[in-house]
């Protein structure tokens, strides 16, 4: 074998040449598994992703029309009253079906919109027809991720029709989804949710003198606030009300409601002037952030205002509310039982439960305000409250 200087120079050369081609097509094929990684994870996250709080004031405010129901603040549903024999005919104006960015029509009954849209999850009545589209969301959402712990939710679904056309009177009614085998009382203690709760508290100074920045009413409602506005609920006053603030029917004085979130869908101009509550319900565990069941504002009612009687739309939330000025002869009754707000302490409770909320002060005693967000029920488990999310996601 020719063992010269040329010949050993022809073999390095040979052998570099295979090392870089070799070097080459790793390099590639490393390449193609990193873009398709890649692309992976952005399909999942853009399945997965919801309107959350994370995304701060980037949420376009495009449910601000006036077909939108508006969830009741001061010891209020988010979503509706009673409406008689159990129906489902509440409304949501976000396009909760299959529709794409439909908007549904309403009408006004005791400050919240009802719609007829067939399409819409929580403006349709009770029946078949509702069950399974909520059972064919559930399958959807199990087919993309997985049927373990749907146990209770699957229950759920599938005998809501059971639950909610019972014309049976009961003290705990949710108008929309009823989680079976959920604890369940009235209120709730303070550890319930005791780190959000003691978050809240915290944040009371800041968070009273943040309403007190948005609570500038005209000459007209505020003469209406001072005199506790007689019978007519609303009547007059909403086109007088500051931009961000809804008027609310009742069948006494006054309820005014400021929303930072509006049935899981942030309001953006709302969340601008208030960054100091935006924050804090960024900090929160337990906020509902994802599905329609999740709202945060400020709520009033005036001297002599009285909310009627009605039921929550679920029982997977616990309602919290932080007192921020609460005047003598102010009371919320839920299941039959009455406690008082205390400013700077939180009150948590069920609203599925039949409830109501007054203020019998008088006009010198001046509105009784509190900051109202939904928190998850302490006994939801985690995959259970992804799986609500998904198909109570607004606009899904």
């Amino acid at each position: 074998m020719d063992w010269s200087l040329e010949r050993m120079r022809d073999l390095v050369a040979s052998g570099m040449q295979a090392m870089r081609e070799c070097e080459s097509s790793v390099v590639g094929t490393a390449l193609c598994l990193a873009l398709l990684f890649v692309w992976y994870c952005y399909r999942v996250g853009r399945e997965q992703s919801g309107p959350g709080l994370r995304g701060a004031y980037g949420v376009a405010e495009t449910r601000r029309a006036s077909s939108l129901s508006i969830p009741g603040g001061g010891g209020g549903s988010s979503l509706m009253p009673s409406n008689g024999a159990g129906g489902l005919g509440l409304g949501l104006g976000l396009g909760l079906g299959r529709s794409k960015g439909r908007q549904c029509s309403g009408e006004e009954l005791n400050g919240f919109a009802y719609c007829q849209s067939p399409e819409c999850y929580r403006c349709a009545h009770a029946g078949e027809g509702l069950n399974q589209r909520l059972y064919h969301s559930l399958q959807d959402y199990a087919k993309r991720y997985t049927w373990a712990g749907m146990g209770r939710v699957h229950k759920g679904v599938r005998d809501q029709g059971r639950y909610l056309l019972s014309g049976r009177p009961s003290i705990q009614k949710p108008e929309v989804f009823f989680l079976p085998d959920l604890p369940s009382a009235p209120f709730f203690s303070r550890d319930a949710q005791k780190h959000d709760v003691e978050l809240l508290e915290r944040s009371f100074p800041a968070l009273l003198a943040e309403f007190e920045s948005v609570y500038r009413l005209p000459t007209t409602a505020a003469a209406s606030a001072r005199g506790g506005g007689g019978g007519g609920g609303s009547g007059g006053v909403t086109s007088s009300l500051p931009p961000g603030w809804k008027a609310n029917s009742t069948p006494r004085g006054q309820w005014w409601t400021f929303y930072l979130v509006n049935q899981g869908t942030p309001l953006a101009v709302n969340a601008r002037r208030c960054p100091r509550a935006w924050r804090v319900l960024g900090q929160l565990r337990t906020f509902i952030a994802n599905n329609v069941f999740g709202n945060a504002c400020f709520s009033v009612i005036t001297p002599g205002a009285t909310i009627s009687e009605h039921y929550g739309p679920t029982n997977v939330r616990v309602r919290c509310h932080l007192g921020l000025k609460v005047p003598a002869g102010c009371e919320l009754v839920v299941g039959g039982e009455p406690q008082c707000w205390s400013e700077g302490s939180c009150l948590l409770f069920d609203d599925s439960f039949l409830h109501t909320a007054f203020h019998e002060g008088t006009a010198e005693d001046g509105p009784r305000v509190v900051f109202m967000v939904d928190l998850w029920h302490p006994n939801v488990a985690a995959a259970e409250r992804q799986a609500l999310d998904y198909i109570f996601s607004p606009g899904h």
